[in-house]
């Protein structure tokens, strides 16, 4: 009981500095609330629409025109202007007026008409890799199209009926499904990625500050005084007022995203309960351990944000880990973001049983128990250590 008082005394101290520096407000509730909004009101139509689009016609004629209006006609696609050469529409993207430009040369309906195998050339830009990508999609598929259009005009001038046209032209056709995702909503493939590694970055960021600053502002003797000396009541007490903020902030987040935005979840609200109150625990266990092994604010502060940022490119929400070199895929298992994004993949996203990512939540689990292995040192530092700017 006398542990139970000294924490509710430590947490007590701990909102009142809150209320002496407000940069634990804004890195615990603001910017974390602007960042869910931003990102999820930035991907909010799920698909990029109207990419701009160049054409080069030196054809001209109604086939070529037709071919032009169907292009425009896709949702992705806009054409945007018209260049007499394909060095002006080169120039147009290098300057970032458009992302890609298709050009057909003169003759390329006689040589159709004539099976002579003409070439219709497209350019994209791969800076912007959604863009072009998509882009390049449309292009393939408009000259797809094109060379149907006239291999079926033919084939019904010789007598075919529409049914061996359509087997001649597609031979096999494609069934698509797309699992999870059918919208092909690029919000569900990156918010639920990049807002929780964000989150995962400010929660690492004021576990090393909350801590660091006891040293820097000569409270440390102070905290681990109120603590009874017991570096496990201290630590608790510090961090359960951050424990219960970011954790609201972490499950209001999961519930507009997966109960207002609709995103898919047929993992069910227990799981997505228990990955909320996971992540939270994880992150701040790393930030506790990354002060315990260098008791240095600056340099544990650079640490915990090289780690967070490298999380998003190693956790394989956008490229697989599988695929990465095996050192990097044994990395891997560093960073709370790849389990977090593991966890949601299995359990939320597929709705497959939690037992499958059992290891990703072991994972989380020991992550949060990882201050029991430098919580001493943590306590040493607080009671022998002089603040070095």
């Amino acid at each position: 009981m006398n542990s139970i008082r000294r924490i509710g005394r430590i947490a007590w101290r701990e909102c009142g500095i809150w209320m002496r520096h407000p940069i634990y407000l804004f890195c615990m509730v603001l910017f974390p609330i602007l960042v869910v909004f931003f990102f999820t009101s930035m991907l909010a139509e799920g698909t990029p629409t109207e990419l701009p689009c160049g054409i080069v016609d030196s054809d001209n004629t109604p086939t070529t025109r037709a071919l032009i209006r169907k292009l425009d006609g896709f949702q992705s696609t806009h054409i945007v202007a018209r260049y007499p050469q394909v060095s002006d529409a080169r120039k147009a993207i290098q300057r970032g007026e458009i992302y890609a430009f298709m050009y057909i040369p003169k003759g390329t309906t006689s040589n159709m008409l004539a099976s002579r195998q003409p070439t219709v050339s497209f350019y994209y830009s791969n800076v912007t890799l959604l863009a072009g990508g998509m882009l390049y999609r449309d292009l393939k598929t408009i000259g797809t199209l094109g060379s149907a259009a006239i291999g079926s005009a033919k084939l019904s001038a010789t007598g075919k009926s529409e049914g061996e046209i359509r087997a001649f032209l597609q031979p096999i056709a494609i069934d698509l499904h797309m699992i999870g995702n059918p919208w092909s909503n690029y919000n569900v493939y990156l918010s639920t990625m990049m807002i929780p590694g964000i989150l995962i970055l400010f929660i690492f960021l004021i576990t090393v500050y909350s801590i660091g600053t006891e040293l820097k502002f000569n409270r440390s003797k102070q905290w681990i005084q109120a603590a009874g000396g017991n570096i496990a009541v201290a630590l608790t007490g510090k961090l359960l007022p951050h424990f219960i903020i970011f954790t609201t902030i972490m499950l209001g987040y999961l519930f507009y995203q997966f109960y207002i935005l609709g995103f898919p979840h047929p993992g069910g609200l227990l799981k997505i309960l228990m990955l909320g109150v996971l992540t939270v625990l994880a992150a701040e266990g790393f930030g506790v351990f990354v002060f315990g092994l260098m008791p240095s604010l600056r340099l544990s502060m650079s640490v915990c944000s090289l780690w967070a940022v490298l999380g998003f490119s190693i956790s394989g929400a956008t490229y697989p880990v599988f695929a990465m070199n095996p050192m990097i895929e044994g990395l891997s298992w560093l960073f709370p973001l790849r389990h977090y994004y593991m966890v949601y993949q299995i359990g939320i996203f597929n709705g497959y049983p939690i037992y499958d990512a059992w290891l990703n939540v072991t994972s989380l689990v020991a992550f949060a128990l990882l201050p029991l292995l430098t919580a001493k040192r943590i306590k040493k530092a607080m009671l022998e250590y002089v603040y070095i700017p």
